[in-house]
């Protein structure tokens, strides 16, 4: 089967979400904008990575670590093989891609990381919990959407401004990772995490045959 197919569409509080097939991918679509497919996933494996590696030697073993963003799974899946984290916490505001998880097409992707004990799915918004969880967390990784030059809602704007990043800080454990996934590189957005505090930024790209590469901004919460 060739084309595209519309395997779900739903109005929620934050606009339309869309589950598409082409040919033999899956790809999400929040209110006319392209979020992500099944068509490669080494970016979102990356911004598991690339945190893990950032971690003191002494948090490597037994770290927890915080996904933002379900999306298509890739990041989930990746940190539910690896037997290092104790502790996987995934933040999801939509609940049309939860079902699609634990119900749907993605729990192909998704379903031995859903049943993993470790994994925890909280249905609400990121930066809601990061504002009044009283958890924390090792490691954060987010990814709500395109970037910090290119959101897909105003809402998720937040995250990126000087109270989001300090609202990411009161989360983190110190010596704790923050990584963020963009489409697109950010200066600004490397700025913008040395004024906030963090420590240690750096961007780490994925390399693309042509365009403008996936990246993941890194910084780490001063002991």
């Amino acid at each position: 089967m060739s084309g595209t197919v519309t395997l779900d569409r739903r109005e929620g509080p934050y606009g339309e979400i869309v589950l598409r097939r082409r040919d033999e991918h899956y790809e999400i679509i929040a209110n006319g904008t392209f979020l992500m497919d099944t068509s490669d996933g080494r970016s979102e494996r990356l911004l598991i990575d690339a945190a893990q590696a950032a971690l003191p030697e002494r948090f490597r073993t037994g770290a927890s670590v915080l996904v933002g963003g379900l999306g298509v799974g890739f990041s989930l899946a990746h940190a539910a093989a690896d037997p290092r984290w104790s502790r996987i916490t995934v933040v999801e505001r939509e609940d049309a891609i939860i079902e699609w998880h634990r119900q749907g097409p993605l729990a192909a992707i998704s379903g031995a990381a859903l049943a993993d004990p470790r994994t925890v799915i909280l249905h609400t918004d990121l930066m809601d919990y990061l504002r009044t969880s009283p958890d924390t967390h090792d490691v954060l990784c987010l990814d709500i959407d395109n970037g910090p030059d290119w959101t897909v809602t105003e809402d998720n704007e937040s995250l990126y401004s000087a109270e989001g990043l300090a609202a990411c800080a009161a989360r983190l454990n110190p010596g704790g990772v923050l990584a963020v996934w963009s489409a697109r590189p950010s200066a600004d957005f490397e700025g913008s995490l040395r004024n906030a505090g963090f420590s240690g930024v750096r961007t780490e790209e994925i390399p693309v045959a042509r365009g403008v590469p996936d990246v993941v901004h890194l910084g780490i919460r001063p002991e």
